[in-house]
């Protein structure tokens, strides 16, 4: 059975929250990890209200330092000392983590009872891999160093039965060889892994947050399962979406187009179009039909 890649958005709105959208946070999920990617003002309250257990968190990954993607870290660390949280915690981050990290713990009284490893992303690419999945990260343009993220599920190896059941292959351990990509021998016969297995393609679910509109975001978030983008404006504030380094829903749904992705969600929403989110997204969905506009909370499966 497959295993579900659930992504809980905790807060959509842009850089001021409004009454119905919070400040930008999105958990991911997928068995036992837990990643927060970005933790804006009201998080921890954002996680009480989705019914989740912030001391689960494994990953906490920053896009980068503006106050509303950040502001709510102080809080939710205090949160898990306080309920003697012991596991450690990892925070990702662009360049400057370490520093902006020392200078958020001075700013309260926190007294560290987890370990909290700060990481700085210096190179673009993979910078976290287990045997099941990778992140990747890769910069964006939005004026402070700025890192756009990737969790891609690595296909898992299967056991073509049709064609092994004419090898007559006895021993579970055998298999298990094969299921690793290992050629195996019986019988002195060698059996070559490629010859009797396949690969499941990868999922992929990626974060595109606070950017201006580049063409280099496409080779990173291609064949996405799951196309997480900012869309700050509507199409007729192009101009002033390339002044402050952001993107259009039209421009995301390009994005998504060319990069072969299979469903793209608009978030980081200006409030500006809370009374007409219908044109907002009808502007996507003709560049890009598998478009949609998610609300704080909503909750999509991959």
């Amino acid at each position: 059975m497959t295993e579900k890649i659930k992504v809980i958005f905790l807060g959509t709105s842009d850089s001021i929250p409004s009454a119905n959208r919070n400040h930008t946070s999105i958990w991911l999920n997928y068995k036992d990890e837990n990643i927060l990617v970005d933790c804006g003002e009201g998080t921890q309250r954002q996680i009480r209200k989705a019914k989740l257990n912030p001391g689960k968190i494994t990953k906490i990954l920053i896009t980068h330092w503006h106050g509303d993607h950040i502001l709510g870290i102080p809080g939710l660390l205090q949160t898990l000392a306080l309920g003697k949280h012991n596991k450690p915690l990892s925070i990702y981050g662009p360049i400057g983590t370490k520093k902006f990290m020392k200078s958020l713990f001075n700013t309260f009284v926190f007294v560290k009872k987890f370990p909290i490893n700060v990481i700085e992303i210096k190179k673009e690419g993979k910078f976290f891999e287990t045997p099941n999945f990778y992140l990747e990260s890769k910069k964006v343009f939005h004026g402070p160093p700025c890192n756009s993220y990737v969790f891609v599920e690595k296909g898992r190896i299967r056991i073509d039965k049709k064609k092994l059941k004419k090898t007559k292959l006895p021993s579970e351990k055998l298999l298990q060889k094969l299921k690793q990509g290992k050629d195996i021998v019986f019988n002195k016969k060698k059996y070559l892994a490629k010859n009797l297995t396949f690969r499941d393609k990868d999922r992929k679910v990626s974060f595109v947050l606070d950017t201006s509109f580049n063409k280099k975001i496409i080779p990173l978030v291609k064949n996405s399962n799951l196309l997480i983008c900012e869309a700050n404006y509507a199409s007729d504030l192009t101009s002033l979406a390339k002044e402050y380094k952001h993107m259009t829903s039209v421009q995301a749904a390009e994005i998504a187009k060319k990069s072969n992705s299979k469903k793209l969600v608009l978030t980081h929403i200006s409030q500006r179009y809370r009374k007409d989110l219908k044109k907002f997204l009808s502007e996507a969905k003709k560049v890009f039909k598998n478009s949609s506009l998610v609300s704080d909370l909503d909750i999509v499966e991959v």
